[in-house]
């Protein structure tokens, strides 16, 4: 499960387009706590700190407990948004973390073992990778880091559905017959991609052909019009 986090942030008394502008300007980036039935709670965070925790991957799925003034809050990420241009991130959004409840998040699937199946190693088969995340609804403190799924045995033409999880009781919010991944068996797309782009260097020296007899035969015209 995922630890909780400290991350320290300033209370803001003032909110809308010029407020966050003057804290972007000093080196911070504007965010919001919200829901657990209380007003929301404007508060700033630390740039620097904030990009490390966004792309260092799994910032959605980690319960921070945030520090504004020496008022506590554990806060779950919901969303954020980042520069189009620059990917800095521009503005943070937390629920707050209260008794009871449960929060929808994106888990991420990782594929363990793939050595250890004989469909990829030894037959040359390919893991087709159907979902890279999972939607679960889980209690903010047993959310998983990631979700295993171990390729050890698996062959050619094997499926791995959602029932084969494992995952919290009751907590996927999809389908149990849901594809999350299979083995395909090996592919002639590298002989056909071989044979387009030799097809492609025989038109392209075939057109260089063409070129240069013309300019041989304009040559030639050219010096028959000045020798008559």
């Amino acid at each position: 499960m995922s630890a909780t986090k400290t991350l320290e942030a300033v209370a803001r008394d003032r909110v809308g387009k010029g407020a966050a502008r003057a804290v972007r300007r000093q080196g911070q980036i504007p965010a919001v706590i919200y829901g657990g039935n209380q007003a929301p709670q404007a508060i700033a965070i630390d740039l620097i700190r904030a990009r490390t925790l966004i792309y260092a991957g799994g910032f959605k799925t980690t319960v921070f407990e945030i520090d504004a003034g020496g008022k506590k809050t554990r806060a779950i990420p919901r969303d954020y948004q980042l520069d189009p241009v620059s990917g800095v991130p521009l503005h943070v959004d937390f629920l707050r973390v209260v008794a009871g409840q449960t929060v929808t998040v994106d888990v991420p699937v990782h594929f363990v073992n793939e050595d250890q199946a004989p469909g990829i190693k030894q037959k040359g088969g390919t893991l087709n990778i159907a979902l890279h995340t999972v939607s679960l609804e889980v209690a903010p403190d047993q959310i998983p880091d990631a979700i295993e799924v171990d390729l050890t045995g698996r062959e050619i033409g094997d499926v791995i559905h959602a029932s084969d999880l494992r995952l919290p009781a009751g907590s996927y919010t999809g389908e149990p017959t849901d594809t999350v991944a299979n083995l395909l068996p090996p592919t002639v797309l590298g002989a056909e991609v071989e044979a387009e782009e030799a097809a492609i260097a025989e038109a392209q020296s075939a057109e260089s052909a063409d070129e240069k007899a013309d300019a041989e035969a304009e040559a030639t015209n050219q010096k028959n019009d000045s020798n008559a």
